[in-house]
């Protein structure tokens, strides 16, 4: 083979392996920040492995919101009109965060079936609701 070619295949082979390797390592990073979306009834059926972050939203239940008078804790419950599931978290709530409205929380599902709960997402009017939390209900009624 002339020389010629044979810097030529290399240089060839060189792009190949290095576009492989890029395609890998995004594919990699893309699949580990995946943050699915899964309603209260789909983290009590158990098909979650409890530390994956996730994302879960449903209804927030009327009279379940409870906050701590010495810390920035509060305990809430979310439904998606089948089953709820407790949540825990700790900061500072959405100024439209009440009861009887559509959120998202984003965090783990703990051993014990409740929910810890990193960030809480509440945003819009107070008619607001997750798109995804949207479709689910209307599937389920």
């Amino acid at each position: 083979m002339h020389p010629l070619r044979k810097q030529r295949v290399y240089v060839i082979v060189t792009v190949f392996l290095g576009m492989v390797i890029a395609i890998t390592l995004v594919i990699s990073a893309l699949s580990k920040n995946l943050n699915l979306f899964y309603s209260p009834s789909e983290l009590l059926e158990g098909n979650i492995a409890p530390g994956n972050i996730i994302r879960a939203g449903g209804m927030v239940t009327s009279g379940s919101i409870k906050k701590s008078t010495d810390s920035l804790e509060v305990v809430f419950s979310i439904t998606d009109f089948k089953n709820s599931i407790l949540v825990t978290y700790e900061g500072i709530l959405p100024d439209l965060f009440s009861e009887n409205a559509g959120v998202v929380v984003k965090g783990f599902l703990q051993e014990d079936g409740s929910f810890l709960a990193q960030e809480v997402l509440a945003k819009h009017d107070e008619n607001y609701m997750p798109p995804e939390v949207a479709k689910i209900l209307e599937s389920k009624e």
